[in-house]
Formats: C-alpha cells, structure tokens, sequence
C-alpha cells in the first residue's frame, strides 16, 4: 500500500504519499503550504536565487492528486502564495493552471501567515473551516482538538537515519500536515515547538515514494 489509512477524530483519512491528506467519506482533498511563488519572492527581495521550476512542480503533483481522486471539495490550508506579491506577479500560464484546477469544485483558501488576501483566481478565501467536526485552520491552536492544521513543515527520518522526509504528524486530537510545495524547509517532528503540541507519542507519516507511518520517538 502506498498510502497510509487510518481514522482521526471517528473521520476517516488517507495519507498520500505527495503530502495531501484525502476524506473519502467526504470527498474532500486537503493540502497544505504551497508557497506558490517562492522563487520569484527571494529574486525580487535580493534572496538566495533558487530555480524557477517552483510553481510548476507543484502544481504538476497537485494536478496528479486531482486526476486521481477528482474530490469536489480542496481545502489549501494557508501559506499557498509566498507572500502578496507572489501572486500578483505569477505568470499567466501558471495562474490559467489553477484556475482550471479550482473550476467545477468547492475550492476553500484558508488564511495563511504568508498569504495575500482575496486571490483574484476564483475560490472561497476563509480564515478556518469546519468539516465533519473537524476544525481546518493554517496554524494550530495550543487548546484546540479536532483539528487540521499546516504551518509547522514537518519533516522527519526513520530511526534518525537517512534523509529526513516532509511528513503528517498526528495524534489523537490533532493532525499536522507537511509542506506541500516545493522549496519549502522543514522543522523536525520531535523537536520544539512541534512536538509539544502533541500528547503521548504520536505518529508520523513520511511522504515519498510510498507514506510510511512511524512513531516520533
């Protein structure tokens, strides 16, 4: 099996290997941090120059997620566009891309700390959002349960050896899902503040090849 199954909060979920978390039950496909533009960002405010390819390998794995499992409802859980300007300077076939991404289904912008406000490629932008008693919001919330959330860019390696891997980081109350987009770093998942936000030892999902469920040890 290439993705890991398991239920959070009685709600069925499936974990994909890109980093998109999948609802079958409620044929809702969710991901987190794209930092579309990034590239562009760190040219235009004198950063480390990084190839331009960001926007389109992104959305190249996104729009494979979207043929496969065709949900009729996207919830992006923040930090989609680099900052406001990431999105204004996109380029046209890119923005032309995810307009024909977002028609046809309920697509959900959840408020991110990087994000600009109301995007002007169509969908709903909202600061959180909640679905089958599950709250969706860009940042979790240190009391909150029930949640799914993004933000933290999870990463983490089996055994502490290899290369550490963007991963999902859940328990049973909160689930924290990886950094979708490409260029995007990460934090380690059993390192601070990341793993204080979760009880007992919760479970990290690496993304890859294949999601590979280990405990954070």
């Amino acid at each position: 099996m290439t993705t890991h199954d398991f239920i959070f909060c009685d709600t069925a979920m499936r974990a994909l290997p890109s980093g998109a978390l999948y609802l079958p039950d409620h044929d809702t496909l969710c991901i987190s941090d794209l930092h579309l533009g990034k590239s562009e960002r760190m040219a235009r405010r004198g950063g480390a120059l990084l190839p331009p390819y960001e926007n389109r390998d992104t959305l190249e794995r996104l729009d494979q997620d979207l043929n496969t499992l065709n949900p009729a409802r996207v919830i992006c859980l923040g930090d989609s566009f680099d900052d406001d300007e990431a999105e204004l300077n996109m380029p046209e076939d890119i923005r032309l891309w995810i307009v024909r991404m977002i028609a046809g289904r309920n697509w959900i912008w959840i408020t991110g700390n990087h994000d600009p406000g109301p995007v002007s490629i169509g969908g709903t932008y909202l600061a959180e959002v909640e679905v089958a008693g599950l709250t969706f919001r860009h940042i979790a919330q240190t009391e909150a349960s029930a949640e799914i959330s993004g933000h933290y860019h999870p990463k983490f390696r089996i055994n502490g050896a290899g290369p550490a891997r963007a991963a999902f980081v859940y328990d049973d109350t909160r689930l924290i899902l990886p950094a979708y987009g490409t260029f995007t770093g990460g934090l380690n998942a059993a390192s601070a503040p990341l793993r204080g936000l979760f009880s007992g030892t919760p479970i990290a999902v690496l993304t890859g090849k294949r999601a590979i469920a280990v405990p954070v040890t």
